[in-house]
């Protein structure tokens, strides 16, 4: 271990200051394109998502809820959970939509 640290000493002392620099902006580069964009892009595809969501949609909740919107609003949709159970949503609380099943 003492060895790596004394070579990584040597080669700062006779490389350029900008030099070293380098591999970090490298490390930001790799966490850009793996970590960064990808959710970005997935953020944007939610928001997109949640904004199109209309009345008869079938989306799942954050908490786990499957139900059908009823009713949108602004900021809020009802949702029917079951023949007469509604709940008052908030769109942010929308994971998804729910898959049709074929049976």
């Amino acid at each position: 271990m003492a060895f790596i640290a004394l070579l990584l000493a040597q080669a700062a002392e006779s490389s350029p200051w900008y030099v070293n620099l380098i591999p970090i902006a490298l490390m930001f580069g790799v966490f850009y394109f793996v970590l960064i964009m990808p959710a970005r892009k997935r953020q944007k595809a939610h928001e997109a998502m949640i904004g199109a969501v209309a009345s008869g949609d079938k989306v799942i909740t954050n908490g786990g809820l499957i139900g059908t919107i009823t009713k949108v609003e602004e900021k809020k949709l009802k949702v029917r959970l079951a023949p007469g159970f509604e709940v008052t949503l908030l769109r942010s609380h929308i994971a998804g939509k729910a898959q049709e099943e074929n049976s």
